[in-house]
């Protein structure tokens, strides 16, 4: 199974990928099967039907095209219908999975769960993500800002697993240890953290819930995978079985993007012999 379950497009705020040019790539790359998981970021971002969106680059006057992306998230209709499209014109040559990326916090979890339930006839598939904390985001360092590396580490954290206890309808955690690619400090000592990612992954496992490798581990030179080794074997350790393996690719230049050798580490160095794909919201498990 050639898979990638992490995959963004029009329909996310930083991609302009169109979801056919993601597609056609996938097709060529000779996958079986993509999931689109575009982005979901209440407390930053609005959905399309509250309007006065704003958009990068102010009245666009003298702004780029990727300046002018609208800080939205996903428009629900227009996306799962265009899902729908490509499945008639592609689904002969490659399976396609509906998903979302939802970027909860715990301020936020209330709206996750009420747009969970509006949307759950239309999803294969949600990753669990986190990309702020109390509205501050990680990669422009706000969250970051005016707190320790200890502080900012084991706050990010905490407040997965707070958000865990509140919000169950995700499929894996995504990119679990993501802050380590926006930590001006540095790696932070895994064992420093230990004790709550354990936490973290024992209710991911008590709940039916999966982890995610990340391959932009690699295009943002990262030392190790993304979450790390050490996460991944802690995953095993504990009992858990569940892993999915995404690009994170909002263009084509990534997609697929060292997948494969994703499944040659969780295969030889951690001990995981199957990766998932998921159908409405189940895993499906598929030998490495």
């Amino acid at each position: 199974m050639f898979s990638d379950y992490h995959v963004h497009c029009e329909f996310s705020d930083d991609s302009m990928e169109p979801m056919e040019r993601q597609i056609e790539q996938a097709i060529a790359l000779g996958m079986d099967e993509i999931c689109f998981t575009d982005h979901v970021d209440y407390g930053i971002k609005k959905d399309w039907d509250e309007g006065n969106i704003e958009y990068r680059g102010g009245d666009g006057m003298s702004a780029s095209a990727e300046d002018m992306q609208p800080l939205a998230n996903v428009d629900y209709p227009r996306y799962f219908e265009k899902i729908d499209r490509c499945r008639q014109l592609y689904g002969d040559r490659i399976t396609i999975k509906k998903g979302l990326e939802f970027g909860i916090q715990t301020i936020t979890a209330g709206r996750f769960e009420k747009l969970y339930e509006r949307s759950r006839d239309q999803l294969d598939f949600v990753l669990l993500s986190m990309h702020q904390v109390d509205n501050l985001e990680f990669w422009t360092q706000d969250f970051q800002r005016g707190r320790t590396q200890k502080e900012y580490n084991e706050l990010y954290y905490q407040e997965i697993y707070k958000v865990q206890k509140m919000f169950s309808h995700y499929s894996v955690l995504a990119h679990l240890d993501l802050l380590t690619r926006y930590d001006p400090a540095g790696i932070y000592p895994f064992e420093n953290v230990k004790d709550i990612v354990a936490e973290i992954l024992k209710l991911a496992i008590a709940d039916g819930k999966g982890i995610e490798i990340n391959t932009s581990s690699w295009h943002y030179g990262l030392p190790d995978t993304q979450p790390s080794r050490a996460i991944l074997k802690l995953y095993r350790d504990l009992g858990g079985r569940i892993v999915t393996i995404g690009s994170d690719a909002h263009s084509t230049k990534y997609l697929g993007d060292h997948v494969r050798d994703a499944c040659r580490i969780l295969k030889d160095e951690i001990g995981i012999d199957e990766i998932c794909t998921y159908d409405h919201m189940k895993p499906v498990f598929h030998k490495i």
